[in-house]
């Protein structure tokens, strides 16, 4: 029983939130209240929430020295013995080939992505995240892969590029953020923990931070001008989300300088009150523009 519940824990099912994007295909087409296409993505986002979590297991396993070292990884199941390794290795075997063969009995190219998703991971455990540079951007092509996963099993007609652009940024900001506050958690021992960090420094990581926030908020704006389905509604009324976007980065800027909030970014988001307002407030806006005006007509 024990051995179950690690393998759970170590599944990390509160980690499927960031898994949602793959909905952004389906909401900003139009097509929420399509109940077929809901009925896809929605199987498609559980069979891609069992991937990522293949990967977290796959991560565990080869970390599992390293986070031995880690003052909050050492508690993870395999790293504190509670998940034995050779339940580990059977379900990082299972759990992605059934799920990769119901993704392709009713979309192919969902199981195409399925499987880049994973090998891209895969080499990201096993090399990538031991690379400056290349492993922020790594996770960043993880975040568009999630994205591109929800376009690909509906007739997406509207999709905009420029969402596959603010997905990227904002990814890439998040994971900036997050070596950021592990660079300062870690301290000393930071070395130990991730062999990137002896490449990494704050200076460097805020810089990367000021860049990639300034990108998202012009990358977001010019989707509320540009975006297909902004221009089939008709209107750039789509402009009064952005204060949320806007307010949404800074809060989290001031909650890791000021409050020096040591969480990882998907932490924080399930934590503050106001930044889960201000996503909430963008979300619902947004939801009303496009679909507000089809329900009254």
């Amino acid at each position: 029983m024990q051995a179950l519940i690690g393998l759970i824990r170590t599944l990390r099912p509160k980690q499927w939130t960031k898994n949602g994007v793959i909905f952004a295909g389906l909401v900003f087409d139009g097509q929420l209240l399509v109940l077929d296409s809901l009925a896809r993505v929605t199987v498609s986002f559980v069979l891609l929430s069992l991937i990522a979590s293949t990967i977290y297991i796959i991560n565990d396993l080869v970390d599992i020295e390293s986070d031995r070292q880690h003052p909050k990884k050492k508690y993870r199941p395999l790293a504190s013995g509670q998940l034995p390794i050779p339940l580990a290795i059977a379900a990082a075997i299972v759990i992605p080939t059934i799920s990769i063969i119901i993704a392709a009995a009713y979309s192919p190219n969902f199981a195409v992505v399925l499987i880049a998703y994973l090998v891209l991971h895969i080499l990201y455990s096993l090399a990538l995240k031991n690379v400056v540079i290349l492993d922020i951007m790594a996770i960043t092509a993880g975040f568009v892969l999630r994205v591109a996963a929800g376009v690909v099993v509906v007739k997406v007609a509207n999709f905009s590029p420029w969402l596959y652009a603010c997905s990227a940024l904002l990814a890439l900001f998040l994971a900036i953020g997050k070596r950021r506050q592990e660079l300062i958690l870690l301290a000393e021992n930071a070395e130990n923990v991730r062999t990137t960090y002896k490449d990494y420094n704050l200076p460097l990581l805020d810089e990367l931070l000021r860049v990639t926030t300034t990108s998202t908020f012009i990358t977001y704006l010019l989707y509320t001008i540009e975006a297909p389905t902004i221009k089939v509604a008709d209107t750039n009324v789509a402009l009064i989300t952005v204060p949320f976007v806007l307010y949404a980065l800074f809060r989290y800027l001031y909650l890791i300088h000021v409050e020096n909030e040591g969480s990882a970014p998907d932490e924080v988001l399930l934590t503050d009150r106001p930044l889960q307002i201000a996503i909430a407030l963008w979300g619902l806006s947004f939801i009303m523009i496009l679909y507000l005006p089809n329900v009254i007509a």
